[in-house]
C-alpha cells in the first residue's frame, strides 16, 4: 500500500529574497532617473546576490527558506536524537549499518540517491522493513546541484520522489540537497511536493575523514535532545585498516547516546 504524498505547502518568500527584489527595483529605478549612478546600483544589486549565493553555500541556513538542522521541541521533551545517513545505499556497508542499528533498537533516517536506489532496490526495501525511513536525497546527487535552475531541479528532485514511493510505498516527507548546497528555486519546488528541507546539527565529515576517533568526537561533543547527526553509507571514507569508517563509529555512538539516555528515531516519526 502506497502511503499518501505530503501536503503542499504555501511557500513564503523570506525577507532575504525581498530584500534582494528592493535591491533590483532599487536599481533600475536608479538608473531610470539618475543614470549616473549606475556604479551604486550595480553594486546594490552585486551585493544582494552575494547574499543570496552565501545563504545557498551555508547548509544550516534558513535565509532561503524552513531547514529541520533540529528537531522540533516536543522531540527536544521527549529526549529524541536523530541519526542521519546520506549517499546510500551501498552494497557492502548498508547491510552492516542496518545490523548495527538492530543491535540497539535504533532508528534512522536514510537519505538515499536515486540511482543507487535502481541499482540496489533491494537494500531500499529492506531498510523501510527494518524500520527506519528512507527520504529524498535527490535522483543524481550532481556536485552542482546548486546551480540548477528550476526546472532541471524540479525534474531530478520529482524523480526520486516518484522511484522511493514505489519501492518503498511510502512518499518522502524530507529532502537534503547535496552537500547542502542549494540556491532559492529550491524552497518554492519542496513546498509544492510537501517537502521539508532537512539539514544537521552536527557532520563528521565521514566521507573525507578516515580516523574514527575524529569522526565521532565532531558528532558527539555536547550531544542533546534534539539533535541531527549527519553520516554516510555510501561515499563512506575508509580507515587506515581499509574499513568504512561510519562501520567503526555508529557502535560508539550508538553507546554514547544511550548512556545519555536519548533515543534515536526517524526525522518523520516527529512530525506525528
Amino acid at each position: 500500500m502506497i502511503s499518501a504524498a505530503p501536503s503542499p505547502r504555501r511557500w513564503r518568500p523570506g525577507p532575504l529574497l525581498h530584500a534582494t527584489c528592493a535591491a533590483h527595483l532599487g536599481a533600475a529605478a536608479a538608473l531610470a532617473f539618475v543614470p549616473q549612478a549606475w556604479p551604486a546600483a550595480l553594486g546594490a544589486v552585486v551585493l544582494s546576490h552575494a547574499a543570496l549565493t552565501a545563504a545557498g553555500l551555508w547548509p544550516r541556513s534558513s535565509l532561503l527558506g524552513p531547514n529541520w538542522s533540529r528537531l522540533p521541541e516536543s522531540a527536544n521533551r521527549r529526549g529524541e536524537i536523530a541519526i542521519t545517513i546520506d549517499d546510500g545505499p551501498d552494497p557492502d556497508v548498508t547491510p552492516a549499518v542496518l545490523d548495527l542499528l538492530d543491535a540497539t533498537g535504533a532508528r534512522a533516517t536514510f537519505f538515499c540517491i536515486g540511482e543507487q536506489a535502481v541499482a540496489h532496490p533491494g537494500l531500499v526495501k529492506e531498510i523501510v522493513r527494518r524500520g527506519h525511513a528512507v527520504e529524498n536525497h535527490s535522483q543524481h546527487h550532481r556536485h552542482h546541484f546548486s546551480l540548477f535552475g528550476p526546472r532541471r531541479l524540479e525534474s531530478d528532485i520529482l524523480a526520486a520522489q516518484m522511484l522511493f514511493r514505489t519501492l518503498t510505498g511510502h512518499t518522502p516527507c524530507f529532502f537534503r540537497a547535496p552537500a547542502g548546497l542549494r540556491n532559492p528555486f529550491l524552497e518554492p519546488i519542496l513546498a509544492r511536493q510537501g517537502l521539508l528541507l532537512a539539514s544537521w546539527t552536527r557532520r563528521g565529515f565521514d566521507t573525507r575523514e578516515g580516523r574514527a576517533d575524529v569522526v565521532l568526537q565532531r558528532l558527539s561533543q555536547n550531544l542533546a535532545a534534539g539533535d541531527i547527526l549527519l553520516l554516510h553509507d555510501g561515499h563512506a571514507a575508509r580507515t587506515a585498516g581499509g574499513r568504512p569508517v561510519i562501520l567503526e563509529v555508529l557502535p560508539v555512538l550508538l553507546q554514547r547516546i544511550a548512556a545519555a539516555g536519548l533515543k534515536p528515531v526517524t526525522l518523520r516519526s516527529t512530525l506525528q
